[in-house]
């Protein structure tokens, strides 16, 4: 019997799993496994080419084909991709930014091929460029055309596929970039807002349809360990996302103000050392988002257990899976109200929460929006991050088994070389051939006549999806429709956020390396610097801000390489062998990333002087290694 506060299971969110590696083939067939085992959406990952807008056998996709994603490069990519499985009957997350409009092309181009109703395309494209100015790093145009690309996709996706979210609100990165949850909502929210503007501005929707646009605005948010901030975070996000389309926008209808959101639980917060304990965090997580049914997110992807060791097998994937089903299906979660109504505890929270956010918004508001105010938005990102690192150094924040109880027994689940998923290095020589061909085959006139107006709709201002479109079935790749509009928009570089020391309080630790730098400086007869870079097309910044940052305090001469994209062996061996042709030789190099311990024995042999994982957290302590690496090495050339 039905009882006001119990009734008939809820449908359960929609299950997904972050997946793609190595080929379109690949890839299509760990998709149709997942469906046969109860996935109920896909959720794409791009290698970092397709990301970025380069084809694979451009000299910048040299290590990177296939890495942490599918390499998808033109209309029979993505063909092979969703083999038997049709489009019309699919819920599909592409998690893709700067060539978003691109990727939807190609969606739609063999969704029409398949014969399906535009209609009935149901999905979403992340699409959120101010984040990956922020956070991420795969961007390719500047702020004002990226935001155009964003409002052109929105205009034509309204009409055209009015079931697919053209923009997903992506405030997951920025917590994994050190957003505080007051940060994370605000930063999220102005990025909202921005795009709903630009929008409006762009006179490409009726007023009376602004509603309708407003609707299809979806967000992408993280869910961090610490349970209670995070539900309530979840709350807040619901209550802001409706007062602001009423009070700004004057949305009148209810279900359009409502606050509709995937997740991915935190990856970031996935431990190296003893990762079983990345399943307890996993569900804990998951629980923030599915608990509180008035915030109850709209689709969910968990991470495997084993992420911070690499890519994860396919095993791996259906324990998390398994995970949600569970919850969803054996638990009696979804036959409930809100379990949370009316708790002074959690209401406190929230308004505690939104009043921070408000806070902020409004500062970015005064700042002129969230595209003039990424400078203000980044540096505050690296600073809180910087905090938030620091405290795990100190042991004021307690990560189980990383600070506080490292002993431990040896884990069966990782044990052995099948422990993570590899990809064949052989991989790229098949992709990059496989395009060659594509290119021969295709009609050249086709081509050119495509990208032409494609390049005319950007310069004109007239909406580039369909030219797009029409660019895909003519056989147009990935990389000349990059840079088709690389051509009319130019391309971007965005702050790094660095550019001041960040105060984490009295540290004696850096006071010594500080004293450390000074005396070796004083050896050596020159200041000690610190070269961090990033090689290849990976992003993910977020190390190498907080080696820098603390570099900037310590002043410690070597080349740091940060590398998260499993790419290390191919890029860090090839910035050796070029520093050494360049009689660079003698100068120590050191790697960091996601790195197994096969291949840090690799890179060592190769010439790499440290290897550091995820595992050494103590930043100051890297740095007071690095400190006597250097001193070392330039002793022994003396």
């Amino acid at each position: 019997m039905t009882k006001p506060y119990q009734h008939a299971p809820d449908p359960p969110w929609i299950f997904r799993t972050y997946a793609g590696h190595s080929t379109a083939e690949k890839s299509n067939a760990l998709y149709r496994a997942n469906l046969a085992r109860g996935q109920t959406g896909l959720s794409v990952a791009f290698d970092l080419p397709t990301q970025t807008g380069y084809d694979p056998d451009h000299i910048l996709a040299r290590g990177e084909v296939g890495k942490v994603g599918v390499p998808i490069s033109h209309l029979g990519d993505m063909r092979q991709l969703f083999s038997e499985i049709p489009l019309d009957r699919m819920n599909t997350s592409m998690t893709i930014n700067a060539p978003a409009a691109w990727l939807l092309a190609m969606y739609v181009a063999l969704a029409d091929e398949q014969g399906a109703d535009r209609a009935l395309l149901q999905g979403t494209t992340q699409n959120d460029l101010i984040k990956e100015y922020l956070s991420r790093g795969t961007y390719i145009f500047p702020p004002g055309p990226s935001l155009r690309l964003i409002g052109d996709m929105i205009a034509w996706c309204y009409r055209e596929v009015p079931k697919w979210n053209p923009m997903n609100v992506c405030s997951y990165h920025l917590q994994e970039a050190g957003a505080t949850p007051e940060q994370e909502l605000a930063f999220a929210l102005a990025t909202a807002i921005s795009v709903l503007d630009t929008v409006k501005a762009g006179g490409q929707v009726p007023d009376e349809d602004f509603e309708i646009v407003a609707s299809r605005i979806s967000f992408f948010v993280n869910a961090g360990v610490r349970f209670v901030t995070e539900l309530c975070k979840m709350r807040s996000f619901t209550k802001l996302w409706d007062q602001i389309l009423l009070e700004r926008y004057g949305v009148q209808d209810p279900k359009a103000r409502r606050f509709r959101y995937g997740v991915q639980v935190n990856s970031l917060g996935l431990t190296e050392p003893q990762p079983e304990n990345n399943v307890y965090r996993i569900l804990i997580e998951a629980l923030a988002v599915t608990l509180s049914k008035d915030a109850r997110c709209r689709a969910l992807q968990l991470p495997a257990w084993n992420e911070a060791l690499g890519l994860p097998r396919p095993w791996d994937q259906q324990w998390s899976l398994r995970l949600q089903q569970v919850l969803a299906y054996e638990t009696d979660l979804l036959e409930y109200e809100d379990l949370f109504d009316g708790s002074h505890v959690v209401e406190a929270k929230v308004a505690e929460l939104s009043k921070g956010a408000l806070e902020r918004l409004a500062l970015i508001d005064d700042l002129g929006g969230a595209a003039s105010a990424i400078d203000y938005m980044k540096t505050e990102l690296v600073a809180s991050n910087a905090r938030r690192v620091r405290a795990v150094e100190t042991g004021d924040m307690t990560v189980v088994g990383v600070n506080r109880w490292t002993d431990s027994e040896a884990s069966p689940l990782s044990a052995g070389e099948s422990s993570i998923e590899t990809v064949d290095p052989r991989l790229e020589a098949d992709v990059v051939a496989r395009i060659k061909a594509w290119r021969e085959a295709r009609d050249p006139g086709a081509v050119e006549a495509a990208l032409a107006d494609l390049k005319a709709a950007a310069r004109d201002g007239r909406n580039v999806m369909e030219p797009s479109i029409v660019a895909a079935k003519a056989g147009v790749t990935t990389g000349e429709w990059a840079g088709a509009l690389r051509e009319v928009f130019g391309e971007y570089r965005g702050p790094t956020g660095v550019a001041v020391v960040v105060s984490t309080g009295e540290a004696e630790d850096v006071e010594a390396v500080k004293r450390e730098v000074e005396r070796v400086s004083q050896v050596l007869g020159r200041t000690l610097t610190y070269l961090v870079g990033k090689p290849g097309l990976d992003g993910h910044s977020n190390g190498a801000e907080q080696i820098a940052t603390r570099a900037r305090a310590c002043r410690a001469h070597v080349v740091g390489l940060s590398i998260l994209s499993g790419s290390h062996l191919d890029l860090v061996q090839e910035v050796v062998r070029v520093m050494r042709a360049e009689g660079l030789g003698h100068i120590p190099v050191v790697a960091g990333g996601i790195i197994p311990e096969a291949d840090a024995l690799v890179l060592k042999q190769m010439g790499v002087a440290r290897v550091y994982t995820p595992k050494d957290f103590k930043i100051t302590q890297i740095m007071g290694d690095v400190v006597k690496l250097v001193e070392a090495t330039a002793l022994e050339r003396a």
